[in-house]
């Protein structure tokens, strides 16, 4: 049966989407960044409260995946601190300044990692050669990789995710990006084994007080009386399709 991943970013969220049928989840913070990582208190409450595997998105800020090297001691800090609290896995990624898998910081990664399963993250739709990165990552011992096929969308990119997952002896490849109950069908059709969906929602803030000329953020278009929620339909419309889809 495919596997469904939901991307969490809160204890509640990841409650809502483990009653709602999600088999995995990936726990991060900050969704306007894309994801990053989450913090201790996060990690904590959701390590003690949810039963499902979680896996935790190491990332210390947005943007590219080329690191410095403060930021990358920090990632292998954070590593380790999954692994103490035991998480049987993490989601992370680190490309060099030419678009390609950094062979010697993702070595250190997989040493600090041991025995969790590591998840390579949508980096890889920004590596110069994805059949390239695919093989290096095989040779790391990379459980799976997270792509949209290197394109903006999963369903844009489902050609090349299907290439992919035609490579022998390679890591998992699970579809992410746009993945929605409307489109589900198109990745169940080909056969894909693990799909990857925010399933999420921005929720108006239950503040009744609010100063409209005030931003706390360096967009001062961004809304700040918004909150990121996963959508427990959602999800469970997704699962009921996986299941519809198995059964026949």
């Amino acid at each position: 049966m495919t596997l469904l991943e939901i991307c969490c970013y809160s204890m509640e969220c990841a409650l809502t989407a483990q009653q709602n049928g999600a088999d995995r989840i990936e726990l991060c913070a900050a969704p306007k960044e894309g994801g990053l990582t989450p913090s201790l208190g996060v990690l904590r409450s959701v390590r003690q409260h949810v039963s499902i595997p979680v896996h935790p998105i190491i990332r210390p800020r947005g943007g590219d995946f080329c690191y410095s090297e403060g930021e990358f001691a920090a990632m292998l800090e954070d590593i380790r601190t999954v692994r103490e609290l035991g998480f049987p896995g993490l989601v992370t990624g680190v490309l060099d300044v030419e678009g390609h898998v950094d062979m010697p910081r993702m070595a250190q990664v997989m040493a600090a990692a041991g025995p969790l399963a590591v998840t390579f993250h949508r980096a890889f739709d920004m590596c110069a050669n994805p059949l390239t990165a695919l093989k290096n990552l095989a040779d790391l011992g990379v459980a799976r990789v997270l792509t949209s096929g290197q394109k903006s969308d999963a369903v844009q990119g489902l050609a090349k995710i299907m290439e992919l997952i035609a490579q022998a002896d390679a890591p998992i490849i699970m579809a992410g990006a746009g993945v929605r109950a409307g489109n589900l069908q198109n990745f169940l059709d080909a056969g894909v084994q693990e799909v990857h969906s925010s399933a999420g929602t921005f929720l108006a803030s239950p503040m009744r007080y609010r100063n409209p000329g005030l931003s706390m953020s360096a967009d001062v278009q961004a809304d700040e009386y918004s909150r990121y929620r996963v959508d427990g339909a959602a999800v469970a419309e997704m699962k009921g399709a996986i299941v519809r889809h198995q059964a026949n």
